[in-house]
């Protein structure tokens, strides 16, 4: 593989990662592949595995966590930026399998390989030549 496919391999998995994440929360999975099915399953997981959390800032910490997905995955995927959102996403990531392990264990963040996405993401962001970014057309 050249460095530019992998670049673009690194994109697509990361923001489809998220999408597809994102996508279950709001019921787009069927139930049979889900993890979470609906929002307010995805609000009481958020809970689990932030339970230092106050209760009551939970259902917004799902939103910020949702929203950050999105634009992230977007970013990433068009090229807008990709060092800075493929860091963010990275950061993202390394905080959801820290949540994870100390709250439920490690043995999640491992088998949904939360810990290798976040590696992903920040290798993503060492990447410096552009291919087929947003970044390109901008600067030119």
């Amino acid at each position: 593989m050249t460095k530019n496919s992998v670049k673009i391999f690194l994109r697509i998995a990361i923001a489809l990662g998220f999408l597809s994440a994102v996508a279950d929360r709001f019921g787009l999975w069927s139930k049979e592949v889900s993890a979470w099915g609906t929002w307010g399953n995805f609000v009481q997981y958020t809970e689990v595995i932030n339970p230092w959390f106050p209760s009551a800032l939970v259902p917004t910490l799902a939103i910020i966590a949702t929203a950050a997905e999105i634009v992230f995955a977007i970013c990433i995927l068009i090229g807008f930026k990709t060092e800075l959102f493929a860091k963010l996403s990275g950061l993202l990531l390394l905080i959801f399998a820290f949540s994870m392990t100390f709250s439920i264990g490690i043995k999640g963040a491992f088998d949904y390989s939360v810990f290798i996405a976040s590696a992903g993401a920040f290798a993503l962001s060492t990447m410096k030549q552009k291919y087929l970014e947003l970044d390109q057309v901008i600067s030119k």
